[in-house]
């Protein structure tokens, strides 16, 4: 073999091996620009994500240099209306504010009025009841009255002559006492009118008696007891009320002719 045949062999031998290598390596080339485009499309996630907050940075930096770049007169101006409108809205406020304190005294009015009106109809009402009460005890004591008279008239004029008809003397008085005792436990009170001056409030005179023994409109006797019930006039009592004496009249005057005028006495003596 000659020199030219052996450098054609060691050149395919070197083209067989460059292909073997070549294979092999393949994989980490693949490997290397996997990595190079994920690195390539992270920066551009992370931009995607974090696109708001540098909006608004951006956005607040804007307006920093807007605001540097405001003239003082500006910047003036623009707290100035600023000012004026926290004025305008602390005048909406504290007109709310009035109104709702008008609502609310308003309400508390009301509400006294009403609880004064049921106070006075709750007071206008017990004292209706009291009255209603009142006036049917008043009636069905007034209708027990004349029988108190007739147990009263029985004991001044019956005299019992033996000792049976005292038995049921006693035992008509003590009907009469047990009779008493209730109307008592009522409210009833008799009146005491013999010897006191007469007072139509609480007397009705029947009879008149001219004396010197008693002083004039002293009540002499009483012909009806008189009854009060809680302090009111349940019954008059009718009294016998003592009067003066009539004193003889006066005597008659002398009869004398009665004077003449002066203007006749004066044409007489002419």
């Amino acid at each position: 073999m000659n020199d030219q045949e052996k450098n054609t062999q060691i050149a395919q031998e070197t083209e067989i091996r460059e292909e073997q290598v070549a294979p092999e390596a393949t994989p980490e080339v693949a490997t290397e620009s996997a990595g190079a485009t994920t690195a390539t499309e992270s920066p551009e996630t992370t931009t995607t994500e974090g696109e708001a907050p540098q909006e608004k940075t951006k956005e607040t930096t804007q307006e920093t240099q807007e605001q540097q770049e405001l003239s003082p007169d500006e910047k003036i101006q623009n707290l100035e209306a600023t000012i004026e409108s926290l004025k305008q809205e602390l005048i909406r406020t504290k007109n709310e504010l009035e109104k709702t304190t008008a609502q609310l005294q308003a309400a508390i009015a009301q509400y006294r009025n009403l609880q004064a009106d049921f106070d006075r109809f709750r007071e206008r009402t017990s004292k209706e009841k009291q009255e209603l009460e009142f006036q049917v005890k008043k009636r069905v004591i007034t209708a027990l009255l004349p029988t108190v008279d007739n147990f009263e008239r029985a004991r001044s004029q019956i005299k019992p002559a033996n000792d049976g008809e005292m038995a049921i003397h006693r035992s008509y008085q003590g009907v009469y006492k047990t009779f008493v005792e209730g109307l008592k436990q009522l409210g009833v009170s008799a009146m005491r009118a013999e010897n006191q001056p007469f007072d139509p409030n609480y007397h009705e005179a029947l009879l008149r008696e001219p004396t010197n023994e008693y002083p004039e409109g002293t009540v002499i006797e009483q012909l009806t007891r008189g009854y009060m019930l809680d302090g009111v006039v349940l019954r008059h009592a009718q009294v016998k009320v003592a009067v003066p004496l009539e004193t003889e009249s006066a005597p008659a005057e002398s009869q004398s002719p009665p004077e003449q005028p002066q203007e006749e006495k004066g044409e007489e003596n002419n």
